[in-house]
């Protein structure tokens, strides 16, 4: 049997959508016949508790929690948050707040923090991992991010164990989305590259969730075309058995997950308004963290009562209002984008209204479930509801992207790694 280190910020009970693949993964690889085991923070003082998580870690799995070193409690008493203030992902990097302390602390975070806002983690991580490499002696070390300080801890713990490396690469490292709109410093862009540089070359094998992103960065680092895989996000079957669609008079337009100022369709709050007043029963709901741009455009559409957001929900309850959805809105940030809550969407039978310029990876999987139609940003929306009207989804397609069919691919992957 094989042992494997897995370095993952995220672990439950973060609720945190990028705890899904880590989580899942692993305890599919439990009943591949792998030993498992976590090093995560010991508190994820960032993004809300998800308890119902914890259930579905495999009891098999030692997991070791060291301090997380964050300075998230100093960014709430910069911005004049209350200590215990939940901090929202959307707001803290967006630009519809014109306040100094945000600007300020914005320039801190994408010009001093390096690769990311998580890096003081690297400082504590490896006393919690020597004593699973002691104890366990894994035969592979497996890295999540981001925060791609995660992969750091990784290339350290790596050399100096002689145990090789997989990263894995959720979102882009050195240009990632959110970085859009904001100034980085010449001197940060170039040791950020450098970080990530030395990281890939490093690693005995790098897996990347979209295949843009693996075309991307095979095209920056070319030794990486023998070395790198593609394993999409996938979702919980097992989340989908206990759920049946429950029926109601309105029409529900569902986007779940956080929504940033980048990724917002401004024609289609129009376009939604204009339906109701010609008499359909269409309500928007958000589950998850909205920015304030976002929720801007929605109030100047005039949409205020016919929207409800609902904030953090727990995971299972996600997933039964995606089924109670009507129609579900995904907006995918770029090209190397293929947002993960797309393969649940998929799963559910619902009609997807898709977002995404040049994005021809999400519209192929749209097209391959037959289950929804991605638009350009500037795209003027008004016939959006009669594309959808012919689509028939097939649900069945997409139980391809199940995470246990997920978890035999990287084990495959992981096999050839311990073998080399």
């Amino acid at each position: 049997m094989n042992h494997l280190l897995l370095i993952s910020y995220f672990w439950p009970p973060s609720g945190k959508a990028t705890v899904h693949w880590p989580l899942y993964i692993a305890k599919y690889l439990c009943q591949l016949d792998w030993r498992v085991s976590v090093l995560t923070v010991k508190d994820d003082t960032f993004s809300a508790r998800d308890e119902s998580l914890l259930a579905d870690v495999d009891p098999s799995i030692t997991v070791i929690r060291t301090q997380a070193n964050d300075p998230f409690h100093l960014y709430r008493s910069f911005v004049g948050k209350k200590e215990n203030e939940p901090l929202v992902a959307s707001e803290t990097i967006s630009l519809a707040n014109a306040s100094w302390r945000h600007k300020v602390a914005i320039w801190i975070r994408m010009n001093l923090f390096i690769p990311d806002a998580r890096v003081g983690w690297y400082f504590s991580a490896p006393q919690g991992a020597t004593t699973i490499v002691q104890k366990h002696l894994p035969e592979v070390i497996v890295t999540i991010g981001p925060p791609h300080s995660t992969h750091l801890i990784g290339l350290k713990l790596s050399k100096k164990y002689s145990i090789p490396l997989v990263c894995v690469l959720i979102d882009p490292w050195v240009d990632i989305a959110y970085y859009r709109g904001f100034k980085r410093s010449f001197l940060t862009r170039a040791f950020d590259n450098f970080l990530e540089k030395i990281v890939m070359e490093h690693a005995s094998a790098v897996v990347f969730v979209t295949k843009d992103t693996r075309e991307y960065f095979c095209d920056k680092y070319s030794f990486l075309q023998q070395k790198s895989y593609v394993c999409y996000w996938g979702y919980n079957e097992e989340k989908f058995s206990t759920v049946v669609k429950q029926g109601t008079d309105m029409e529900i337009l569902l986007h779940a997950g956080n929504i940033f100022d980048f990724q917002n369709p401004h024609n289609l709050w129009k376009a939604l308004k204009l339906e109701i007043e010609h008499g359909r029963k269409l309500r928007l709901r958000f589950i998850g963290t909205v920015s304030p741009g976002i929720r801007c455009a929605v109030h100047e559409s005039g949409l205020d009562e016919y929207t409800e957001y609902r904030g953090f929900v727990p995971y299972q309850e996600v997933v039964q209002e995606m089924m109670n959805a009507s129609y579900l809105l995904v907006c995918a940030t770029e090209k190397r984008h293929v947002p993960g809550k797309l393969f649940e969407y998929m799963r559910t039978g619902n009609k997807i209204l898709a977002f995404g310029d040049d994005n021809e990876e999400v519209a192929e999987l749209l097209r391959m479930t037959n289950s929804g139609v991605i638009f350009p940003y500037s795209y003027h929306c008004t016939d959006i509801f009669e594309y959808l009207s012919h689509l028939t989804p097939n649900p069945e397609r997409a139980k391809r992207f199940s995470r246990e069919a997920i978890a035999r691919e990287f084990a495959e992957i992981l096999r050839t790694v311990v073998r080399t």
